[in-house]
């Protein structure tokens, strides 16, 4: 062959040292585009997101009108921060003014919040992957990243405005100060993390910072030393700032801990076994790199330090009968990491050997595992908003000059339905609950979103089906068919008219 093309060696060489030399894209650059089209995708927010969505879409449309703020009126089960809410909405104020003036849809502002609240976990990411490089090396980082971006929860609750996802933002970077051993920063960020946002991570951190002081890496006067100047700042900021907010004196985390753990009332939400988090939740969250994780450890005892304290976090959080997978979102970097460290071992050492070849052609291919995955969850998840898609149906279906005064019931209000979604000034949107089906009362609503079948019959001489919204229901494994996995769908939100002949109370 070289005789018939005698600058074939030539330009292989030149081919091989143009692609080493190709500026490719960095790995920061993949999760931030990895996580805009989780949000492109599932644009819509659920009921565990509900407040920190509407507090935000207040605090830019509202401002110092808190008597018209959505928390008022519908006030949830727990009060929550708004520390959370003001930083979004003063960060991504600029833009959302800037899309009133130009008359751009509300909507718009909602992936607004939504990206720079991703673009916070992001950044805060970074970091602790910069410190995971600092600590164990560049190409851990590397397969730390391409592990998470393929992965399907982190990168899909990145975005969400839960209070769980503040938290990781400051979780990740206590991660990092404590790796780096800036003892400093990792007490002041562990105490804005636990008093503000999610006080079950006293149990998280709290195992790290006994450690180093066992290790004696952190003295008691340098603990001290902080902690106490920390606690009372982080926790007056939040009692004036959320007592203003609330119109009364609170400390919203300090009620949300007495209501799920002295009076345990989070188990009317459901309740799992013991070992769900481990046999569930950890699962579905690290995909195919679930396997890789005592792979890791194998190869790189010094990561125990790393990964007992994520493993004790989950495991004593497992005596709380409710469980969700969002409550241990936190321990997935750590986790992450583990697996990485034990990917770029193997693939450091594939050229050594024919089977080691195969080992790290394995490794690789569980990227592909993951992607799979993520495939059929974020699809999944695509069609899991009836009450967002309701929303944007009615709107497309009703001229928007049309007199409207829509009444959004329970199961639409908690799938997708936010104060971003009315999109339409002149309309009228209306949440107020225990309405009777049926009664006089409902007769003043133009339009009404039933999340419930059998409420039908009681608005069949009154209203017309101009819509119905599909949404997930099963999902089941088919060999038959490629692929081999189905999603069912059923009608989950109908939109119904009021007939002409009706005349409203």
């Amino acid at each position: 062959m070289s005789c018939l093309f005698p600058w074939s060696a030539d330009l292989k060489e030149f081919v091989v040292q143009r692609f080493r030399n190709m500026r490719w894209p960095s790995v920061e650059s993949l999760a931030g585009a990895v996580m805009l089209f989780h949000i492109v995708v599932c644009p819509y927010t659920k009921v565990e997101e509900s407040f920190n969505i509407q507090a935000t879409h207040d605090v830019l449309y509202h401002r110092l009108d808190i008597e018209k703020y959505d928390h008022l009126e519908f006030p949830g089960v727990v009060p929550r921060t708004f520390l959370g809410p003001l930083v979004l909405a003063m960060t991504t104020a600029p833009a959302v003014y800037l899309c009133q003036f130009l008359k751009v849809s509300k909507f718009l502002s909602q992936y607004l919040v939504r990206i720079a609240l991703g673009l916070y976990v992001l950044g805060a990411f970074s970091l602790f992957g910069n410190a995971i490089k600092f600590r164990f090396g560049p190409d851990v980082k590397r397969w730390l990243y391409l592990i998470t971006v393929t992965q399907f929860h982190f990168m899909f609750y990145m975005s969400r405005p839960l209070p769980n996802t503040f938290a990781l933002i400051l979780v990740l970077l206590a991660l990092a100060a404590w790796i780096k051993q800036n003892h400093t920063q990792f007490l002041w960020i562990s105490g804005a993390a636990i008093i503000i946002f999610r006080s079950e991570l006293a149990v998280f951190l709290g195992l790290i910072l006994a450690a180093e002081i066992f290790s004696r890496r952190l003295s008691i006067g340098k603990l001290l030393k902080n902690v106490v100047p920390a606690g009372f700042f982080l926790l007056g900021l939040t009692v004036l700032v959320d007592s203003f907010l609330w119109r009364r004196w609170l400390w919203p985390e300090g009620e949300v801990l007495w209501f799920n753990t002295v009076d345990n009332q989070s188990s009317k939400w459901g309740t799992e076994p013991f070992l769900w988090y481990f046999t569930s939740a950890l699962p579905r969250a690290l995909s195919m790199s679930f396997f890789l994780v005592p792979v890791g450890l194998a190869l790189n005892p010094y990561l125990r330090p790393l990964l007992i304290p994520a493993l004790g976090y989950v495991l004593l959080y497992s005596n709380l009968p409710h469980k969700e997978l969002r409550f241990i979102i936190y321990v997935v970097p750590v986790f992450n990491t583990v697996a990485a460290t034990g990917v770029a071992k193997i693939w450091a050492h594939r050229s050594k050997s024919w089977f080691k070849k195969l080992v790290a052609m394995a490794a690789l291919c569980h990227i592909f595992g993951n992607i799979t995955c993520t495939t059929v969850f974020l699809f999944v998840s695509h069609q899991n908003y009836p009450g967002g898609q309701a929303m944007q149906k009615l709107h497309q279906l009703e001229k928007p000059y049309i007199a409207v005064n829509l009444h959004i019931d329970v199961p639409a209000a908690q799938t997708g339905v936010t104060r971003f979604t009315e999109i339409n000034p002149k309309w009228r949107y209306n949440k107020t609950e225990n309405i009777l089906p049926g009664s006089r009362a409902i007769l003043d609503f133009s339009h009404i979103f039933v999340g419930d079948d059998d409420i039908l019959q009681f608005y069949q001489n009154t209203h017309s089906v101009i819509a119905k919204i599909d949404s997930y229901d099963t999902l089941r494994v088919d060999l038959r068919s490629f692929p081999p996995i189905r999603v069912t769908t059923k009608p989950k939100i109908w939109i119904l008219k009021r007939n002409l002949y009706v005349k409203a109370s």
